[in-house]
């Protein structure tokens, strides 16, 4: 196991291997960008030289007309369709074949636009016919050479992929990530939120885990996978029942699939320019009311403007929320342990308003703005966090899964009238249902009518 001890530089939540692995998910999107620029390219020569065929010029004018508007509803179509993903960067056949049948659809769309536009008589079918016909030729032909630029590239895996080994022996793949489980304190444990959080730090950068260890603890890896975000995998000599989604392997050992991540990079990508395009308008619209409030929170009492929390995040890591300060500084409770109650003696007047309107959750805006947190998503707890008489992930081991996804400002949870003070475990059960529902159905359009749904339980029963 020497040769683990080796393959990693350890300084405080920096790794030498974080660095290589996010140079590979960048390698990923260049090559998706390469990949679409080639595309691109590709159908408008097609398009240029079927001109040339038909009227001795290259750049006639209808050539030059189609291939313009193919390129854009091609884009559209193609990025629908997931014609540039890790699937096609491993399996070039089914990349091939997206691309073509988007671009067959460009062609059916260009046809009915033409119609419907009435313009079909000064369409060329000729140069239409053979631009088309270059165009599958030209895409299968550059997506073919491109799929052995991109394997030499990425040297045939595109995925960042880590090796845990938890108290097991165990021979790790020549030049894989491997870090040995004890040598960073990485005991698993579902009531140790610090490790969690050191945990989330070390594999955030990564698309695979695999842990080696042995059968006793398969269970607990398992359940510390499903929250990370990641595609999770225990490996296992015969399947058991630890909630494995799947099967696969890994160096001609077993595994079982634990986890995946609820949202794929187009999907994340999608979900962070939704989160954007609202984000910094809002925040520039609001300016005059968040100094307006900043300003009475310091005239009201004393102390910063500002509450910073550590919640629990992506990933089950730790990160600075910010709220407006709502209570007396001197009797803030930093992780949590208390919930607040009606007629809570530690707010203040100008707290008690904010709280009511929700204004104290506009700081997180901030968090958006920084990608600790999205508009939209489980709501981030502190750590002491309480039930009842039990910390939330006491109630339910699953709690830890709802941190596959960034935290959100709203989620379901809260459109659902789930928010306040969580006096029995039956108030984190509804909460925790909601947010692995989210999770499990997630769509762009869920995201945009949650956001809708907030506007009506802004000023809440619940919110004090």
């Amino acid at each position: 196991m020497n040769a683990i001890h080796t393959q990693i530089g350890f300084d405080s939540r920096h790794y030498a291997l974080g660095e290589k692995s996010v140079s590979k998910q960048v390698l990923r999107l260049r090559l998706y960008g390469g990949l679409l620029a080639l595309d691109c390219a590709a159908l408008v020569v097609a398009f240029l030289l079927a001109a040339l065929a038909r009227t001795g010029s290259l750049f006639h004018g209808f050539g030059v007309e189609v291939a313009l508007l193919t390129v854009p509803i091609y884009a559209g179509i193609a990025l629908n369709s997931n014609a540039y993903s890790i699937d096609v960067l491993r399996n070039p056949i089914a990349g091939i074949m997206r691309a073509l049948t988007s671009f067959l659809f460009t062609v059916a769309t260009i046809l009915f636009i033409a119609f419907f536009l009435r313009s079909t008589e000064s369409i060329s079918r000729l140069v239409l016919g053979l631009g088309t016909g270059g165009g599958i030729l030209a895409l299968t032909a550059t997506r073919l050479a491109f799929a052995r630029y991109a394997a030499r590239i990425t040297g045939g895996n595109p995925l960042n992929e880590m090796v845990i080994v938890d108290d097991v022996s165990f021979t790790p793949p020549p030049g894989a990530a491997v870090i040995e489980a004890a040598l960073f304190n990485l005991r698993p444990n579902v009531n140790d939120p610090h490790m969690l959080d050191r945990l989330g730090a070390m594999i955030k950068d990564y698309d695979r885990v695999v842990v080696a260890c042995s059968p006793e603890r398969r269970h607990v890896w398992a359940m510390l996978l499903k929250g990370a975000n990641v595609r999770g995998e225990v490996i296992a000599s015969q399947y058991n029942e630890f909630g494995a989604i799947g099967f696969g392997s890994f160096e001609g050992h077993d595994t079982m699939l634990v986890s995946s991540g609820p949202l794929s990079m187009r999907s994340r990508a999608k979900k962070r320019v939704l989160d954007l395009a609202l984000t910094v308008p809002v925040l520039l619209g609001l300016a005059p009311l968040l100094l307006v409030t900043a300003l009475a929170i310091r005239l009201d009492s004393k102390g910063p403007v500002f509450f910073v929390q550590k919640r629990l995040g992506r990933g089950n890591r730790l990160f600075s929320m910010y709220k407006f300060r709502s209570m007396r500084s001197e009797m803030c409770d930093a992780n949590g342990n208390q919930s607040t109650r009606r007629d809570d003696d530690r707010i203040t007047r100008v707290g008690k308003f904010i709280r009511a309107t929700s204004i104290d959750e506009l700081p997180q805006l901030l968090n958006v703005l920084k990608g600790d947190m999205s508009l939209v998503g489980p709501r981030p707890h502190a750590l002491g966090s309480l039930a009842g008489m039990q910390l939330f992930w006491e109630v339910d081991q699953r709690y830890w899964h709802r941190h596959a996804s960034k935290p959100g400002i709203t989620g379901l949870a809260q459109i659902r009238g789930y928010r306040g003070a969580t006096h029995e475990s039956i108030d984190l059960t509804n909460r925790l249902r909601a947010d692995l529902e989210y999770l499990k159905d997630w769509t762009i359009w869920r995201d945009v009518s949650i956001l809708l749904g907030t506007f009506k339980v802004l000023v809440h029963r619940n919110a004090y």
